[in-house]
């Protein structure tokens, strides 16, 4: 499976009719993993399904829309018995198993089945759609405690969106200000 790199890798987790950005880890000599909180739909469908495919797109606002609503049905399409965006650039699907449980999260085992890349090409380097999955996983975690440290962090991307992205990522940075009340 050579999509994933060494270290935490940002995609989007689709789920049975769910989809949700989430960071595959992968360390050497391990499996990849995810870590997700209880009580995500993310969460029920892996424990319940036993699978997700990780969706890399190259759409910012994709990450942004996708943290905080609904993926639409017309927005998947079936992969096999597992489901993927429609729009995905390339994807994986695994086998998931729950390995470790906490408070508040599972670590959750990740075994590659199948992989698939529709668009290749090189992926350019942009510093707004960095900042775009920065701010998203801020604002995920903002949400929730309404800390200053994350609304500073989340203004300081959103700053660089607005000098390093294009169109789709200040499209992206909308959609993070009008779920967090946070803009510019």
């Amino acid at each position: 499976m050579g999509l994933l790199s060494f270290g935490i890798n940002e995609v989007i987790a689709v789920t049975k009719d769910n989809a949700a950005p989430i960071g595959i880890i992968l360390r050497e000599g391990q499996c990849p993993k995810m870590i997700l909180f209880k009580g995500s739909k993310t969460e029920e469908n892996i424990r319940k399904y036993g699978w997700v495919t990780a969706n890399f797109v190259s759409c910012a606002s994709l990450y942004a829309r996708y943290a905080f609503e609904d993926v639409n049905a017309e927005e998947l399409t079936s992969a096999g018995d597992m489901q993927r965006l429609s729009d995905a650039d390339a994807w994986i699907g695994f086998t998931a198993a729950v390995t470790h449980e906490t408070g508040q999260t599972y670590m959750v085992d990740l075994t590659p089945v199948c992989e698939e890349v529709l668009s290749p090409g090189v992926r350019r380097v942009n510093r707004g759609f960095d900042a775009v999955i920065d701010a998203s996983v801020h604002a995920t975690r903002y949400v929730f405690n309404h800390s200053d440290e994350l609304r500073q962090r989340i203004l300081y991307d959103f700053e660089l969106i607005r000098k390093c992205g294009g169109e789709d990522e200040i499209s992206a940075m909308k959609i993070l200000g009008e779920h967090t009340g946070i803009s510019l």
